[in-house]
């Protein structure tokens, strides 16, 4: 008979990409060939809205964009998005 693994082996050497949309925008091809550097791409979201939590291209759920203590961006998780099966 198998016994069961530990919790706190699910998932060991198993990679995630996550990645975080900030919001998006719909622009035109000669909208796009005209960027340029210091060009501003105004997003479909507040500054105060949540973002969206991706999982290997799966949103899994949405955060706020919060400053960490060494000054780095990070997100702190706000709504977990459960699957419905």
């Amino acid at each position: 008979m198998n016994k069961p693994l530990p919790s706190e082996n699910i998932g060991d050497g198993i990679n995630i990409e996550l990645s975080v949309t900030l919001g998006s925008a719909i622009l035109r091809v000669n909208q796009l060939l005209k960027l340029g550097r210091g060009a501003v791409v105004e997003l479909d979201r507040g500054i105060n809205d949540y973002v969206d939590i991706y999982a290997n291209d799966i949103l899994i759920g949405r955060g706020e964009v919060v400053i960490t203590e060494d000054e780095s961006i990070g997100i702190a998780v706000t709504d977990i998005i459960k699957k419905q099966l």
